[in-house]
């Protein structure tokens, strides 16, 4: 729960007094252009970020050291090291299943060996998917999951998403790539300058504009304004 949240960096103001439910059991597309606070908003959530004007709240706690517990968070870069990788997670993370990673990294043909320098880009991000997919979290933040893999293998990792989380656990993902990804939507947020302009239910949306979320969020962003 976001509320009256805003974070500014220098002379950007990046969140703008954003108030947000985000409900249990749910997957929830977190939809913006470049520059619209959709990381930023991650980011706090997952505990990185922890000056910011207003209050955020994870099962009643302040997003910190605490939350970690109960929040799976998936950056939009590929920093993670392969070697020992699994061990780690498994030393810092309670909730952290090393079998199911394994499983995960086999299905992906990734080997437990590997190298950075032997691994693409949509190499490194099946690497995070796995990783962070065998927590048993209470919260998924996921900032640009498919961005970096081919559209063969888009459908393949959301199926890893949609079959690895629990019912009660929700998923924020945050993409660029609507169409691949709205199938799967149950809401949309849409962030414009830092501010919610939009959130709604797939459905609502459907229903009201006859149209899917990823034409609506084309026309409502259309030539990089608001309707």
């Amino acid at each position: 729960c976001l509320s009256d949240v805003s974070k500014q960096f220098d002379r950007i103001r990046a969140l703008d007094h954003v108030s947000l439910a985000i409900p249990e059991g749910r997957i929830i597309g977190l939809l913006g252009p470049n520059g619209s606070g959709k990381t930023t908003m991650l980011k706090i959530l997952a505990g990185l970020y922890t000056e910011y004007e207003g209050s955020v709240s994870i099962d009643g706690m302040r997003p910190g050291a605490k939350t970690k517990a109960c929040v799976a968070y998936l950056p939009d870069s590929s920093c993670l090291l392969v070697s020992d990788i699994v061990r780690l997670y498994e030393i810092f993370f309670a909730d952290f299943d090393a079998e199911k990673c394994r499983e995960l990294l086999a299905a992906f043909a990734i080997g437990l060996s590997k190298t950075p320098e032997e691994m693409s880009k949509g190499m490194i991000d099946k690497l995070q998917i796995s990783l962070v997919m065998a927590r048993r979290a209470r919260l998924y933040l996921l900032d640009e999951p498919i961005a970096g893999v081919d559209p063969a293998a888009r459908d393949y990792i959301m199926g890893t998403i949609i079959n690895n989380y629990a019912d009660n656990a929700t998923v924020v993902i945050s993409t660029h790539l609507i169409a691949d990804i709205e199938r799967v939507l149950d809401e949309v947020i849409f962030l414009k300058d830092g501010r919610i302009v939009r959130h709604e239910t797939v459905d609502e949306l459907k229903a009201q504009e006859g149209k899917s979320v990823d034409e609506v969020f084309r026309e409502e962003f259309r030539m990089g304004e608001v309707r």
